[in-house]
């Protein structure tokens, strides 16, 4: 019996120490697992939100315009003075202005009287208009290349006499009437001797048009001149021209008579 005693005896001391070591290896392992929580991180933590990536650019969207292409459309070009050089792409008005022909209008223009056509006119159907016919030495005469044509008899000694012409305007119409008979006024330096220059003597606006008289000088010589440009109602505005040289300065009244007595044909 003490044999099985004393075995009992053994038995439990040892399941004693067993449990002994049991409740210490756990204790171990929970400190070892503690500190790795514990155990602040490798990687910085951010002071603010991470920046958010550039949307791509719109393939349609259009280039804006350099400060120095929007300067130059908004500025607008200088008007020319006369005798000025012209860069390619110049207007008829710029050539106009640059041109040492054709002095400016005087802001206060003078104005004539204007005369009526009276009962006997020329009528053009081509542009439109009916047009005094001058009485007098003046005399019907082949037309070409205008449409209706007077003309004074050529004085002994004189090369040049006076005429009265119409035609559809041969020149580019401009968005201003004004403008229009200015263009029609240099177109006639043409017809005159070359060096001509113009000197204004009267600017206004009649039905349906605008109408200059200006004096032509060429050398020692000069002409009464005068233009009326008037709509007529054709695809182009009528142009009536009348010139009388100063060797027939007797006539110079037919020149505003002529031109101031413009009517559209009805």
């Amino acid at each position: 019996m003490r044999v099985i005693y004393r075995g009992c005896a053994v038995v439990a001391a040892v399941a004693v120490a067993a449990v002994g070591l049991v409740f210490v290896l756990p204790s171990r392992s929970d400190e070892v697992v503690a500190g790795q929580i514990a155990a602040p991180s490798a990687v910085p933590a951010s002071s603010g939100p991470a920046p958010s990536p550039s949307p791509p650019a719109s393939p349609s969207a259009s280039p804006s315009p350099s400060p120095t292409e929007s300067l130059a459309a908004a500025t607008p070009r200088p008007t020319p003075t006369p005798g000025t050089s012209l860069a390619p792409g110049y207007t008829a008005m710029e050539a106009l202005y640059a041109d040492i022909r054709v002095p400016r209008l005087p802001a206060r223009p003078k104005r004539l009287a204007l005369r009526a056509p009276g009962k006997r006119v020329i009528e053009d159907t081509r542009s439109g208009l009916a047009v005094p016919r001058l009485g007098g030495q003046w005399k019907r005469h082949g037309a070409a290349p205008f449409t209706t044509k007077q003309v004074l008899p050529i004085k002994r000694g004189s090369t040049r006499r006076g005429v009265f012409v119409t035609c559809p305007l041969p020149i580019e119409e401009q968005a201003e009437p004004r403008d229009t008979a200015l263009l029609a006024a240099r177109w006639t330096l043409n017809h005159h001797p070359k060096g001509a220059k113009i000197s204004w003597i009267a600017s206004q606006p009649v039905k349906g048009g605008w109408m200059l008289v200006y004096q032509v000088k060429y050398g020692k010589r000069s002409a009464r001149s005068a233009v009326a440009v008037v709509d007529g109602g054709m695809a182009k505005p009528g142009l009536a021209f009348a010139s009388v040289p100063d060797t027939q300065r007797s006539r110079w009244a037919d020149v505003t008579r002529a031109a101031s007595g413009v009517r559209v044909l009805k």
